[in-house]
């Protein structure tokens, strides 16, 4: 049996809570799938003892002295609110300690915002890097020396990991686990935790429903909601324009003015993001086009190099070969 992999999940007063439990929850789960103790997580702050977290949750730490940083194999930075993250950059015998730790880790990283204390230190220059949307530019803004990607969900760049808000360093910490003890236990783990769906790191922040309602609002995010839960009915202008109650001059006018997109081009977008979601699947071509509501692979596949400038074919042997990487 070999020994087991020691996590460092690094915590600070007002840590955000699921920055912790859910990265914890996976490693532990992964332990319970695979049947043996492959984890070791180990909660991490600069003193010890209970800390107070974001909300109403007190968490339990260990000091960092009393964590070997020659001992982890995967350190995890979380995130919180910016004067807890720069009093965090700004003590001096923790940026010792995580980057005494980062260096001899196999892996290091951090999760939402948790990625300004990374950069404070210089682990992220010449990297690709995810943070929460709401913060992407302003880290670019005074840490110009790596790459951040405003859509990825998780990003793992050589040894580096960086995920995007809150819920999506559950996503980054099952690709983790995938890359350490294969796909059976992430599966497994994904149903024993009530996971919806397992996303691909290069899957957007935003979906499409998402970012048009946000844009739209009345009257038509309850109509956007709907096209995204039936892709494979009939989505054209006469069949919305009714469900909204207007005429099919009046609706296309004012869908293309809230959203930005006419209503053909945006159930396209629809269709093609849920597509590039069940690529990462074993789901054919054929399949995958009557799941989305295309007429055939070949429209389907017209409409995705049109949009992602590669076929479908190509987009998941990229990111197959992306996730074998490392």
């Amino acid at each position: 049996m070999t020994s087991p992999r020691h996590v460092a999940l690094f915590a600070f007063e007002g840590v955000q809570v699921l920055d912790i439990t859910g990265p914890a929850s996976v490693f532990a789960a992964a332990n319970d799938a695979a049947g043996s103790r492959h984890y070791v997580v180990h909660v991490v702050s600069a003193k010890g003892g209970l800390l107070q977290s974001n909300c109403a949750v007190a968490i339990a730490t260990r000091a960092m002295k009393e964590v070997r940083p020659g001992s982890i194999d995967t350190l995890l930075i979380a995130g919180g609110e910016g004067e807890a993250l720069r009093a965090l950059a700004d003590d001096a015998p923790v940026r010792r300690w995580i980057e005494r730790t980062a260096a001899g880790a196999r892996r290091y990283g951090s999760i939402c915002t948790g990625a300004f204390v990374l950069a404070h230190f210089g682990l992220l220059e010449g990297k690709r890097v995810a943070t929460h949307w709401a913060s992407c530019g302003l880290l670019a803004q005074l840490y110009p020396g790596f790459d951040v990607d405003a859509n990825a969900l998780y990003v793992e760049d050589g040894r580096l990991w960086t995920s995007a808000g809150v819920t999506t360093g559950i996503d980054m910490s099952l690709a983790i686990v995938e890359r350490d003890l294969g796909p059976a236990v992430a599966a497994t783990i994904a149903k024993r935790l009530v996971l919806y769906v397992r996303r691909p790191g290069f899957q957007s922040q935003f979906s499409p429903v998402l970012a048009a309602q946000s844009k739209a609002g009345a009257p038509f995010a309850e109509l956007i909601e709907w096209m995204g839960e039936n892709l494979t009915q009939s989505l054209d202008v006469p069949r919305l324009a009714e469900r909204s109650a207007m005429s099919d001059r009046t609706f296309h006018r004012q869908f293309t003015s809230s959203v930005g997109d006419t209503p053909a081009r945006f159930v396209e977008k629809l269709r093609l993001d849920r597509a590039r979601q069940l690529i990462g699947t074993s789901a054919t071509l054929k399949e995958i086009a009557g799941k989305v509501g295309f007429a055939s692979a070949a429209t389907l596949s017209q409409a995705f190099e049109r949009h992602f400038g590669m076929t479908p074919a190509l987009f998941r042997e990229v990111h197959a070969a992306r996730s074998e990487q490392g």
